[in-house]
């Protein structure tokens, strides 16, 4: 059980190919092209050949920005910022686990929370969009039921007369 165990981090840790990271995550190599291009993701090395390498940290990326995708409904525009703002909080992390100078520090930290700020504004706008669109899908449902009672209404009046 133990062997399992260590073959599995083994695993874990390896390279990873475009067509693997393609079929775990549930995108094309071509997304994943795409997303290079349009500096959403970068390969962690390339083989002689030019084929992509991946970590395991860049397949889950993928994952990451997929989830953007689908929970959020987030555009690639969007999630460029969310994800730019994530890394510059990473990058603050990493400095403060470094034990960089403060005032890098204090600069790294500043970047992170206006980076946050901006993501927060960006996310609650959204949120009011979805609302408001919500609040409208409302609406037209109340409208088109007190037309089917009207309608019903009338229909009943006709079966009477």
């Amino acid at each position: 059980m133990g062997t399992e165990q260590s073959s599995d981090v083994v695993a874990a840790d390896r390279p990873l190919r475009i067509g693997e990271v393609a079929r775990q995550t549930g995108v094309t190599p071509r997304t994943l092209r795409y997303w290079e291009e349009i500096g959403l993701l970068e390969p962690a090395a390339y083989r002689e050949s030019g084929e992509r390498l991946y970590s395991p940290a860049e397949r889950d990326r993928v994952l990451h920005i997929r989830e953007l995708q689908d929970l959020l409904g987030l555009t690639l525009a969007e999630i460029q910022d969310v994800l730019a703002s994530e890394d510059t909080v990473e990058r603050a992390r990493r400095a403060a686990r470094a034990d960089a100078p403060t005032l890098k520090r204090l600069q790294l930290l500043s970047d992170a929370i206006e980076a946050n700020r901006r993501l927060v504004e960006r996310i609650n706008d959204r949120l009011q969009r979805v609302i408001e669109f919500r609040d409208e899908c409302i609406e037209r449902g109340n409208r088109m039921a007190a037309r089917r009672a009207e309608l019903e209404s009338q229909l009943s009046r006709a079966g009477k007369g």
